[in-house]
C-alpha cells in the first residue's frame, strides 16, 4: 500500500485519493496512468478501505461540502440533480431533522422499518454522523440502547457531538470495521445500517458478523444500494463510485444469498428507489431463527 502513505498535504495525499478520482480531473490531479495517486482500478480491499475512510472523513469535517484540492466529497444526486442520499430522505420518511439527520449520506431510513421496541439494544454498522443511532435511542427507550460502530475518528467525534446537542444518553460509539464488530456473540437485538455493506470489500463478512451479534430472533434491518443484474464492469471497476456507493453493491439475488449463508431467514428485499442508471436503494430485512424450544 505504499500509494497510501503520501501526505495528506499533497494534492496525491490520502485525503485526497478519495477526492480526485473523477474522470475530469484524473489528468490534471490524479495521474490517470499510474496507480500512484490510488485511483486505478486494481485496489486491494484495505486500499478501498481506506479509500472510503479517507472520503467520509473529508465529508465529515466539511458537512457535505467540497472538500480538498482535487474535487467534492460525498454526491447526493444522481446524475439528474435528484437527491438520492442524504438527510431529505428522513423528512419523506416523516423522521424528525435534528443536525445529525442534516448530516446523513445514507440512501434509506432503516429505523423506519426496523419495527424497534423499547427496551431492544440496537446496533449501527457504519454509523456515521450518528443519525440512526439518535432515532433508535429514542425507539428503544431508557431501558434500552443503541450502539454506534465506525473506523472514521472524523464520523465518531460528529455523532458524539451530535448525541450531546440532542441530549440522548443511551447511546455509544466505538471504533471498528463492520466486517470485525467488537461486540459478543448474541449481544443484540437489531442490527441496522444505511448505505454502509456496499462499501465493504467483503460483504459476506459483515453479514456473517452481524448474524454472529444478533440474539436468537434478532432482526437484520438495512438500507443500501442493490446494483442491477446487468451493471457493467466499468461501474464496477470505479473505485471513485465505490465510496459514493455505486459500485461495490451487490446484485439482489447475492444479497440474498449471502443473507441465507450467514444463516438469517425471512429474507425481504424491496426497492426504494433509484439512486443510479445500473443500481437501486433498497430495504432489506432478514431474521436470526429463534433457539429451538
Amino acid at each position: 500500500m505504499a500509494e497510501l502513505e503520501h501526505a495528506i498535504g499533497d494534492c496525491c495525499g490520502v485525503e485526497a485519493q478519495a477526492e480526485c478520482c473523477e474522470p475530469a480531473e484524473k489528468d490534471g490531479c490524479c495521474d490517470a496512468g499510474s496507480s500512484t495517486c490510488g485511483c486505478g482500478a486494481g485496489e486491494t480491499g484495505e486500499d478501498v478501505r481506506e479509500l472510503v475512510r479517507a472520503r467520509y472523513a473529508a465529508a465529515a469535517r466539511s458537512t457535505g461540502a467540497p472538500d480538498g484540492c482535487c474535487g467534492s466529497s460525498v454526491a447526493l444526486t444522481d446524475a439528474a440533480g435528484r437527491e438520492v442520499f442524504g438527510g431529505s430522505l428522513y423528512a419523506t420518511a416523516g423522521e424528525d431533522t435534528t443536525d445529525a439527520v442534516a448530516d446523513s449520506l445514507g440512501c434509506g431510513v432503516p429505523t423506519a422499518v426496523a419495527d424497534l421496541a423499547e427496551g431492544e439494544t440496537v446496533l449501527d454498522l457504519g454509523s456515521g454522523a450518528g443519525a440512526d443511532v439518535l432515532i433508535a435511542a429514542r425507539r428503544v427507550g431508557p431501558a434500552g440502547r443503541a450502539i454506534g460502530l465506525d473506523m472514521t475518528d472524523e464520523m465518531l467525534d460528529l455523532a458524539r457531538r451530535n448525541a450531546a446537542e440532542a441530549g440522548i444518553e443511551n447511546v455509544e460509539f466505538h471504533k471498528g470495521y463492520i466486517e470485525e464488530i467488537p461486540l459478543p456473540e448474541a449481544s443484540v437485538d437489531v442490527v441496522i445500517s444505511n448505505c454502509v455493506l456496499n462499501l465493504s470489500g467483503d460483504k459476506a463478512a459483515v453479514i456473517q458478523e452481524a448474524a454472529r451479534v444478533l440474539r436468537p430472533g434478532g432482526r437484520f434491518a438495512i438500507s443500501d444500494v442493490i446494483a442491477d443484474a446487468d451493471m457493467d464492469a466499468a461501474t464496477r471497476a470505479d473505485v471513485q463510485q465505490w465510496t459514493g456507493c455505486i459500485a461495490g453493491a451487490l446484485t439482489r439475488s447475492e444479497f440474498a444469498s449471502a443473507l441465507r449463508a450467514a444463516g438469517l431467514t425471512d429474507v425481504e428485499i424491496r426497492e426504494t428507489h433509484r439512486v443510479h442508471e445500473h443500481a437501486g436503494a433498497a430495504i432489506i430485512r432478514a431474521r436470526k431463527p429463534s433457539r429451538p424450544r
